[in-house]
C-alpha cells in the first residue's frame, strides 16, 4: 500500500472516531463529549438520563449505522466487480426485493388472516423471519441459476427478473390492503436503525463479519476479474467457485440487513466509487478497506442528519441516503469519474 493512501486510511480511521462521537452526542438532547467518554469509559455521567441515552439508545443505534455502512458498502464493491458495472450495487440480485416481499406478506396479507392471528403476524421477531425467508428464497433460485449459466451477467438479469416479480406481487397485496397496513408497510420501507434490540445487534453484527472475511478471502479473485474472466481463469482463479463465495458474501449482507434495518439505497452503489476515485487505484487490498470505512462514515453522518440534532423528530433513514447518495452518483456520472471494471 502506497504511503498516501496509508494516510489516506488512517485520516478515515480518524474521521470514523469523530463521526462517532458526533453521532453519539449530537440529537433532540446535546450531550457534551467529555460526558460520553465519562459515561462510557468511568461507569457513568454527571447525569443519570445522559447514561440512559448513550447506553441504551445512541450506542446500539451508532453500532447499527456501523454495521449497515460496512455491510452495504462492501457489498456494493463486491457486485460492481463480479458485474463489471458502476451501476450495480448490493440489492441488484433482487435480495432485497425477496426481504420485502416477505415482509409484504406479512404486513399487507394479513388481510387474508383471522383477526386472532393477525397481531401475532404483524410482531417485530415474524417481520425479520420472514424478510430472512424471503432473501434466502431468492438466494436459493439464483444459486440454482449460477449451476445452470456460465455467463455472469445472466446471473444479474434474472436477479433484476425477480426484483420485477416481487415488486408486482408487492402491488397486488398492496391494492387488497387497508390504510393502515399500507402505513406499516412504507414505515419499514423507509429503514429503521434504531429498533434493535441487543441480540438482533448480536446476529447482525456476526452476518457482517462473516461476509467481510469472505470478501477479504476473496480479494485475488475480484482482482483477477477486473481484467476479464479470461483472465482470471488464466491465472488459476476458479471462476465458478469465486462468483458462487462473491454471491453469498452479498446475500448475507444484504439479507440481513434488510432483515434487521430494511431497505437502505445509495450507499452501497455510491460508497465504492468514491473509495476509487479519492485512492486512484482498483486494488481491491486497498479499497476494501476504504470502502468499508467510508461506509460506516457516510451511514452515521445520515444517521446524523436522520436525527436533526435540536427538532423533536427523526427523518427517515432511507431518505437521508438517497437525498444524499443520488446527487452523489449523478456527479460521479457527470464528471466520468466511474472505473470500468
Amino acid at each position: 500500500m502506497k504511503n498516501k493512501n496509508k494516510i489516506f486510511i488512517l485520516l478515515l480511521c480518524f474521521l470514523l472516531a469523530l463521526s462517532l462521537l458526533l453521532n453519539l452526542s449530537l440529537g433532540q438532547v446535546f450531550i457534551p463529549f467529555k460526558e460520553i467518554l465519562k459515561s462510557i469509559f468511568m461507569g457513568g455521567s454527571n447525569n443519570s438520563t445522559w447514561d440512559y441515552i448513550i447506553l441504551n439508545f445512541r450506542i446500539p443505534k451508532a453500532i447499527t449505522a456501523v454495521l449497515v455502512g460496512i455491510g452495504l458498502s462492501i457489498s456494493g464493491l463486491l457486485m460492481q466487480t463480479l458485474f463489471r458495472n458502476p451501476l450495480a450495487g448490493p440489492y441488484v440480485l433482487g435480495l432485497s426485493s425477496g426481504s420485502s416481499l416477505g415482509v409484504a406478506f406479512i404486513l399487507l396479507g394479513s388481510s387474508f388472516l383471522p383477526a386472532s392471528v393477525n397481531g401475532l403476524f404483524a410482531s417485530n421477531f415474524s417481520i425479520v423471519l420472514a424478510s430472512c425467508m424471503g432473501s434466502l428464497v431468492v438466494l436459493g433460485f439464483i444459486l440454482m441459476a449460477i449451476k445452470k449459466l456460465r455467463d455472469t451477467s445472466m446471473v444479474l438479469i434474472v436477479g433484476l427478473m425477480f426484483s420485477s416479480f416481487s415488486g408486482a406481487i408487492i402491488n397486488v397485496l398492496s391494492y387488497f390492503s387497508n390504510a393502515e397496513q399500507l402505513q406499516k408497510y412504507t414505515f419499514w420501507s423507509m429503514g429503521s436503525i434504531g429498533n434493535l434490540t441487543l441480540s438482533q445487534l448480536v446476529i447482525l453484527g456476526i452476518c457482517v463479519f462473516i461476509g467481510l472475511v469472505i470478501s477479504m478471502l476473496s480479494i485475488k479473485s475480484l482482482d483477477a476479474m477486473l481484467l476479464g474472466e479470461n483472465y482470471a481463469k488464466s491465472i488459476g482463479v476458479n471462476i465458478s467457485k469465486s462468483r458462487l463465495w462473491i454471491i453469498i458474501a452479498t446475500a448475507i449482507f444484504a439479507g440481513s440487513i434488510t432483515a434487521f434495518a430494511g431497505p437502505i439505497a445509495f450507499v452501497g452503489m455510491a460508497v465504492p466509487h468514491i473509495a476509487k476515485l479519492i485512492l486512484q487505484t482498483s486494488s481491491h487490498k486497498t479499497v476494501l478497506v476504504a470502502t468499508l470505512l467510508l461506509g460506516a462514515i457516510i451511514m452515521l453522518l445520515c444517521d446524523l442528519i436522520s436525527q436533526m440534532p435540536g427538532a423533536n423528530f427523526t427523518l427517515p433513514i432511507n431518505a437521508v441516503t438517497s437525498m444524499i447518495g443520488a446527487p452523489m452518483v449523478i456527479w460521479l456520472i457527470s464528471k466520468r469519474k466511474f472505473y470500468r471494471n
